[in-house]
C-alpha cells in the first residue's frame, strides 16, 4: 500500500495514497504482459511552460521547418491501400504527399507536386484522409503523368524540354516505414529507421494482441479548437478525470493512481486501472476494501471477455483483466497515441489543422480483433466533424465513449482562449501525472534547437 509522507519525498516521488497501478494488476489473477508490470518514470524538472508555444505564429512555423520534416509520423493503416494503384493524400501543414502502393506492393509516399508546375497531382483539402485508386498519378494542368512506381509516363509536347532528362523526372519521395500495420513516413532521408524511433514500442507490442490483426471498425476525425499540442496534451494524464469527466466528484484514488512512464525522447505511456474501487481517501484502506474492489474489477473483466469474444469471434479467455479493462496508453511522439488493450483499442492522431495555429485535427480510430484467417475488411471512411459536431454521430461510435470524449474535448476553447489571456503567461505541471506533457516539450526542444 503506497503511504508516503510528502515532506520527505524528492520532486517526482509523491504518489497519490492506497493502491497503485502496479499493486491492483499484480492482484489480478490473470498475469498481465510483462510490460504492464514494468516501471520507468524519471524526473524531468518543474520549469513553467511558456503559453507562446501553444499560440505563437513564430513557434508554428519553426515546428512547421524543424519538427515535421524530421519526424516519423503516421499516415494510414496498411489495409487502407492493400493494392496495387491504391492511395491516400496525407497533409500536414503545408505539405503534402501521396501514399501508394505499387504493382510490386511497395508502398511509396510522393511529394504530391507536378514537377512542371507544382500543381497537386492529387486534391489536398477534399481527399485527405480517403482511400482512392488509380493506374497513375496525372496532374490536371498540363497532364504531365507518372506511373504508380514514380518514374514518367507521359510528357506531353517532350519535343519543347529537350532540356529535361525524363529519366530523373521521377516524384521525389519521402522515407516509409511499416509498423503493426501502420504506414509511416519521414521527410529526412538520414533519419534513424523506424523500428529504432519506436524505443521500446516494438517489444512491449509483442506481449500484446498484435496490432496488424486488427481491424478499422471506427475512423472519425474532428475539427478542436485549440493548438495540436493543447489537444494531444489533453489525453496525456489522468489527473482531469475527477473534475472534467466526474464533476468533482471523487471515485476513490482511481482517478489520481495512474501509473507514468518516460521510456525515452520518442515514448511513454500511462496504465489508468478501471473497475477497482477504492474508498475515498484519506479514509484508510482495509483489506477487505482490496477484496471488494479486486472481486468487482474481476467480474467487469470477465464480462467483458464474454461479450466481446462473443461480438468479435475470438477467444479471450487468457487475457489479462488488465488488458479487458484499463486505459493503457502508449505515446509515440510527436502526435501518435496507441492502446494495446482489448476493450479499449483506440488509435489517436493530433496535427494541425493546415497552418491554423489555433485549431487541430483529432483523429480517433478503433481498432478491433479479427477473426484467425480473417481477412482485413475495407476500412470505414473518415467520418469528417467539424468543431461543433459531435462524436456519437459517428455511424459504430461506442455512445457511452462518445460522452467521454466530449467531455475531453470540451475545455480545449477555453484552454486556448485562456492561453491568450493570461498574465502568468505559462502553465505550471505536476511532477508526476503530468510528467509526459514535460517530455514532450523536452523532445520537442531537440528538434527547434538543432
Amino acid at each position: 500500500m503506497n503511504i508516503q509522507n510528502p515532506d520527505a519525498l524528492k520532486p517526482g516521488e509523491a504518489r497519490t495514497p492506497g493502491q497503485s497501478t502496479k499493486d491492483i494488476i499484480l492482484r489480478d489473477p490473470k498475469a498481465a504482459p510483462v510490460p504492464l508490470v514494468t516501471e520507468q518514470y524519471e524526473f524531468l524538472g518543474s520549469e513553467d511552460i511558456p503559453f507562446d508555444r501553444y499560440t505563437s505564429r513564430e513557434f508554428f512555423d519553426l515546428e512547421m521547418k524543424k519538427l515535421w520534416p524530421k519526424v516519423w509520423q503516421w499516415v494510414c493503416r496498411e489495409e487502407h491501400i492493400p493494392e496495387p494503384g491504391d492511395h491516400m493524400v496525407y497533409e500536414i501543414g503545408d505539405y503534402s504527399f501521396i501514399i501508394t502502393r505499387t504493382d510490386s506492393g511497395e508502398v511509396k509516399a510522393y511529394y504530391n507536386s507536378c514537377l512542371h508546375r507544382g500543381t497537386q497531382l492529387r486534391p489536398g483539402a477534399e481527399e485527405e484522409g480517403y482511400a482512392l485508386s488509380g493506374n497513375d498519378f496525372r496532374c490536371p494542368f498540363h497532364a504531365w503523368t507518372w506511373n504508380m512506381d514514380g518514374t514518367l509516363k507521359d510528357l506531353p509536347c517532350d519535343w519543347d524540354f529537350p532540356h529535361l532528362d525524363k529519366e530523373k523526372l521521377c516524384l521525389p519521395e519521402a522515407k516509409v516505414g511499416l509498423w503493426g500495420g501502420f504506414v509511416f513516413i519521414n521527410m529526412d532521408h538520414d533519419a534513424k529507421p523506424l523500428e529504432e524511433y519506436l524505443e521500446v514500442l516494438p517489444e512491449h507490442f509483442k506481449h500484446f494482441f498484435p496490432l496488424d490483426r486488427r481491424y478499422v471498425e471506427v475512423h472519425l476525425r474532428r475539427t478542436l479548437p485549440c493548438n495540436w499540442k493543447a489537444g494531444l496534451e489533453a489525453f496525456l494524464e489522468a489527473y482531469h478525470v475527477r473534475e472534467t469527466h466526474m464533476g468533482g466528484d471523487p471515485i476513490g484514488n482511481a482517478q489520481t493512481n495512474a501509473q507514468y512512464d518516460i521510456f525515452g525522447d520518442n515514448v511513454n505511456r500511462f496504465v489508468h486501472t478501471i473497475g477497482y474501487l477504492a474508498p475515498k481517501w484519506p479514509e484508510p484502506e482495509t483489506e477487505e476494501d482490496i477484496a471488494n474492489s479486486m472481486a468487482a474489477r474481476i467480474m467487469a473483466a470477465q464480462k467483458n471477455r464474454e461479450k466481446l469474444g462473443e461480438k468479435y469471434g475470438v477467444d479471450l479467455t487468457n487475457y489479462s483483466e488488465s488488458e479487458m479493462l484499463d486505459s493503457i496508453e502508449y505515446f509515440v511522439f510527436p502526435n501518435m497515441f496507441i492502446f494495446p488493450g482489448i476493450t479499449l483499442p483506440m488509435i489517436y492522431r493530433f496535427r494541425p489543422a493546415g497552418t491554423d495555429v489555433d485549431t487541430c485535427w483529432f483523429d480517433l480510430m478503433f481498432l478491433r480483433p479479427l477473426k484467425e484467417g480473417e481477412e482485413h475488411p475495407e476500412p470505414p471512411r473518415v467520418v469528417k466533424l467539424g468543431v461543433n459536431e459531435t462524436y456519437d454521430t459517428v455511424p459504430n461510435m461506442d455512445k457511452p465513449l462518445a460522452a467521454v470524449y466530449e467531455q475531453d474535448t470540451s475545455n480545449l476553447e477555453r484552454q486556448q482562449r485562456g492561453f491568450k489571456a493570461s498574465a502568468k503567461k505559462a502553465e505550471s505541471l505536476a511532477n508526476y501525472q503530468e510528467a509526459r506533457i514535460r517530455q514532450v516539450h523536452i523532445t520537442l526542444d531537440k528538434y527547434l534547437k538543432a
